[in-house]
């Protein structure tokens, strides 16, 4: 693995639209310059599906973990084998986690001890989170702040809150991972967060197979496009992509240890 690759933080080669290509996809990522790879889980399905893909490939990682709108009807034999897994030596975070008041598929209070304790899983194995936050900003902020008591820290994925509350994020050790959407032409906040955060405390993306970025947007995003986001970062903060790289590559291998 090159010592300065690009890195996609996010991606889910565990959904059934990457997974049936996976080979694929991985030789575009490498042809690109992507060799890091973490792929995140969002129920117990998928969070399995991560720990095998990364068993597997080299230079693929893991985190497990349950999404807000994917906890209905979870017991304990879920949490219990999610702080089981979550010591695998291929998972370096608890993801992705958080809350989201979009989908009524699981009630905010559903949401909110589920997370708190998803939370606390991570606390005790001493791993990062990774965190989905749509409409429920304050909240997930709020959460946070009451509730991780752990100085490992954690990413916000996909960031879509303010520049100034992603500065309050950073002060909690919380990295700002920014995907696609910084490359629209049309989304200003994301590229305020580009330019107001220090290097140190940004990490890229894809989310794939969602949110492929400018002039793909609307098709099956894929780790590959990863150069295409960080060529807009380094843009937007009027340094050289290669600048871009190596800090990101920094900032994985201290949040995630890998």
């Amino acid at each position: 693995m090159m010592k300065n690759c690009f890195v996609d933080t996010h991606c889910h080669l565990n959904n059934e639209d990457l997974y049936q290509n996976i080979d694929l996809v991985l030789k575009e990522a490498k042809d690109n310059g992507v060799e890091l790879l973490i792929v995140p889980g969002y129920d117990l399905a998928s969070s399995k599906k991560a720990i095998e893909i990364a068993h597997q490939y080299d230079g693929v990682y893991a985190a497990v973990g349950f999404h807000p709108t994917e906890i209905k009807n979870y017991t304990d034999a879920e949490y219990n084998w999610l702080a089981e897994a979550a010591l695998d030596e291929h998972v370096v975070g608890i993801g992705e986690i958080g809350l989201d008041y979009h989908w009524d598929t699981t009630t905010r209070e559903e949401q909110r001890e589920s997370f708190i304790r998803q939370l606390k899983i991570a606390t005790d194995a001493h791993k990062p989170v990774i965190i989905h936050s749509r409409d429920a900003n304050q909240d997930t902020f709020d959460i946070i702040k009451e509730y991780y008591n752990s100085p490992v820290g954690g990413v916000m994925h996909s960031y879509a809150g303010s520049a100034e509350m992603a500065l309050e994020y950073n002060k909690m050790n919380f990295y700002i991972s920014l995907g696609g959407p910084v490359t629209f032409t049309n989304a200003k906040e994301p590229k305020r967060v580009a330019l107001k955060l220090d290097v140190k405390y940004l990490l890229t993306e894809t989310d794939s197979p969602y949110l492929a970025p400018h002039p793909y947007r609307g098709t099956q995003n894929s780790p590959r496009y990863i150069p295409l986001i960080a060529a807009k970062i380094a843009e937007i903060k009027g340094i050289e992509v290669e600048e871009l790289k190596a800090n990101i590559r920094e900032n994985v291998k201290r949040l995630f240890k890998i």
